[in-house]
């Protein structure tokens, strides 16, 4: 039987405050049994305080009432955290069966809405809330039963059975403060009071703000797989950025400062907006912040209650009103204001001396610590700033985007990638109920920018602009199987085809000059990278307009990424830098162009090598083009052709084709046609070389083939 360490139980009170939240755990040292009691205790704390929370409703009407016309109402969520146990404990094979199979359906799949209009109308068959609270008990016991006797190794990774468990919890952690968010957005007659969730009472004057300088510096971030902490797949992986200098804002921006923006009529004036934000604006007919009520005076909408402003509470309010007050506050400032990039926000923690403040007492309004509310902007200094971390989250410029090395879980697949659309903004420093993973800096947490979350802003005055990163995913099908054919895994112990071919160039060419090389045929470009090991400049060119932009995003950005086909609909996701490949320093010698190798323009001449990669059997006028290639190559150097001699009339007229036909009554080969072609300009090296390529094509489908390499010297004019 499990009985938590006194120890434990009392970090599980908290003075002054009904609930209180243990931290999340170190799953990496310790002994088993001992881990094995704290996350016990970590799962019914959250448990059970999540089911607390809705005790703030008045009566069940509230529970079926919706909140928004965006959400689910609140019944959905009761449900949800606890179904998202048994749904993943069912996948990762550590429960035999469901509970309730029609629980487990309904509440499996919760909104996220395209836009502010698209509003979700379905009408639900919801159970009771007595069936709901009778389900939800049965899935504690169910998951404790597990905890108990489930074997326990530490340190509990990826790849432990106990990950699911953990997972389970801290997805429930943030639904915690989802569901408080819509709580507050409910009919003021829906919710009570209740003093397990008793706000902040304090206020005072709200303080003049300041702009302070952070040094220029380098952010680092990215957990490593081994992280002795709980992570969702986007924290991990590596990115490393240069931050130049700029000024951030002492305190979070106030009501008081935000209302200056309000009484100049900041909500009427376009010139504030981006498009977007003026298309919201209009479709919500906003005048002031959503939780801003007038009743003879301005009134905030806390959790259960409405109180008298406290104008020197932070401002909560969405991207779009956080952006438009940036816009009108440059307006007034003749700054460059706007909001802080998630590099900068790194960058502010590290000069505020802020460290990782997930797994302690935070000196910060996190955790429930203090109270069911923000408090003022005064309250936690860090370094010469308040609130870096803690109080309201902070809304950021950057749209969420994976690191270098991400990877996707695969008991959670959909968590973060559905994100990297360029239309959902990270978020960070958590606010007054953020827990467990959320209250980690490591945390990335990303939503549209319409959405409301007790969420607020800092803002910056900057030279530089703010850097976008790539977040999408290329998904063409044929464009995802040769991004991984050129830069992904090799298969069945065959070598990379394009850099096998490169280092066969390569070795074709000693003693030779390594000034200029065409890559003809180049796709997404590997060979283009690999032989600008040795030459001074390479020319990719293919016909692919496609092809070309991913050679080219691999060129400036230093990576591609992709969803790659495993089965049906299912995907995986990918991204290959250069870096990994060792061949970063190359991309300043590689250029791409999109060109007809049977129709080259009069500057693609003066190589010292041409490789034309499985592109004969694939060309219009092959003749065209083995009959004048000789006029690009300078004397002594080498055209190096493979190709598995495909011909297909698809592709080639048949009168076209250099070989694979009878000829005079005997065969004639594709070799034979490339002799006959070249052999007035060329000389054959080398024997032919059979080499080896696989193409991916799902997870259970491959392309096994042979391209025959042949090697011609440049014959002397």
């Amino acid at each position: 039987m499990i009985t938590p360490t006194t120890e434990m139980k009392s970090l599980a009170r908290t003075p002054g405050l009904g609930v209180g939240l243990l931290r999340t755990p170190d799953l990496k040292t310790g002994t088993e049994e001992d881990k094995r009691d704290e996350i016990a205790l970590y799962f019914t704390n959250t448990f059970d305080i999540y089911t607390g929370l809705f005790d703030c409703l008045a009566d069940d009407a509230g529970y079926f009432q919706k909140s928004i016309p965006l959400r689910h109402p609140l019944i959905f969520y009761l449900g949800h955290t606890a179904t998202f146990f048994i749904n993943k404990l069912v996948l990762a094979k550590l429960l035999p069966e469901r509970i309730d199979p029609r629980m487990e359906s309904i509440f499996a799949v919760g909104v996220d809405e395209m836009s502010w209009d698209d509003l979700d109308e379905d009408h639900y068959d919801w159970p009771t809330v007595s069936e709901v609270l009778d389900y939800r008990a049965k899935v504690r016991a169910t998951v404790l039963h597990l905890i108990e006797t489930l074997p326990l190794t530490l340190p509990i990774n990826w790849a432990s059975p106990w990950w699911p468990i953990v997972m389970g919890v801290e997805h429930e952690r943030i639904h915690l403060e989802t569901s408080s968010v819509l709580i507050r957005q409910h009919e003021l007659e829906r919710v009570r009071p209740q003093p397990e969730w008793e706000p902040i009472r304090e206020t005072g004057e709200a303080p003049e703000n300041e702009l302070i300088t952070v040094p220029a510096g380098t952010v680092s971030i990215g957990k490593p797989y081994d992280d002795a902490y709980y992570g969702w797949d986007n924290e991990y992986g590596e990115h490393e950025a240069q931050v130049d200098e700029f000024r951030a804002s002492q305190y979070l921006v106030s009501n008081q400062e935000f209302l200056g923006f309000v009484e100049a009529g900041g909500y009427q004036e376009d010139r504030f907006w981006s498009e977007e934000g003026c298309a919201w604006r209009r479709f919500a007919k906003a005048r002031h912040p959503t939780f801003w009520r007038w009743q003879n005076g301005w009134q905030l909408r806390l959790m259960t209650e409405e109180v008298e402003m406290p104008w020197d509470w932070p401002v909560e309010v969405n991207y779009h009103e956080a952006k438009a007050f940036c816009e009108w506050k440059g307006e007034q400032t003749g700054q460059h204001i706007r909001l802080p990039t998630e590099d900068e926000w790194y960058r502010l923690c590290s000069e505020a001396g802020i460290d990782e403040v997930g797994d302690e007492q935070a000196d910060a309004n996190l955790h429930l610590d203090h109270g069911a509310s923000s408090c003022p902007v005064t309250r936690f200094r860090h370094g010469e700033w308040f609130d870096v971390v803690g109080n309201v989250w902070q809304w950021t410029e950057t749209p969420t985007y994976p690191f270098d090395n991400f990877k996707v879980h695969p008991l959670y697949d959909d968590f973060t990638t559905p994100t990297f659309d360029g239309q959902h903004n990270l978020i960070k420093g958590g606010s007054w109920i953020s827990c467990g993973n959320e209250a980690r800096l490591s945390a990335r947490y990303a939503f549209r920018r319409h959405f409301f979350q007790h969420a607020g802003f800092r803002y910056i005055a900057a030279e530089s602009e703010a850097v976008q990163p790539n977040a999408y995913y290329e998904s063409d099908r044929l464009l995802t199987e040769y991004a991984e054919f050129h830069f992904g895994d090799t298969w069945f112990g065959v070598d990379n085809f394009p850099k096998a071919l490169a280092d066969l160039a390569l070795g074709a060419m000693k003693g030779k000059s390594f000034g200029k090389a065409l890559d003809l045929g180049c796709a997404c470009g590997r060979s283009s990278f690999e032989l600008a090991r040795a030459f001074n400049e390479v020319e990719g060119v293919d016909f692919s307009a496609n092809f070309i932009r991913l050679g080219v995003e691999m060129a400036e950005q230093g990576s591609i990424r992709y969803a790659l086909a495993e089965e049906g609909e299912l995907v995986s996701y990918h991204t290959r830098t250069l870096k990994e490949l060792g061949l970063e320093a190359c991309s300043e010698r590689v250029s791409f162009h999109q060109g007809d190798a049977c129709n080259l323009k009069p500057h693609f001449s003066g190589y010292d090598l041409v490789l034309a990669a499985n592109l004969i059997d694939r060309l219009y006028r092959p003749r065209r083009f083995l009959d004048s290639i000789h006029e690009r190559i300078n004397d002594g150097g080498l055209l190096v052709i493979a190709s598995p001699y495909t011909w297909l009339e698809e592709h080639t007229p048949k009168e076209e084709w250099i070989g694979g036909f009878k000829k005079d009554g005997e065969n004639h080969t594709t070799l034979d046609g490339l002799k006959e072609h070249l052999s007035r300009h060329f000389r054959l090296v080398s024997e032919p070389r059979k080499v080896p390529f696989v193409i991916r094509e799902t997870q259970h489908k491959f392309q096994h083939t042979l391209s025959e390499v042949t090697v011609w010297e440049r014959l002397p004019r």
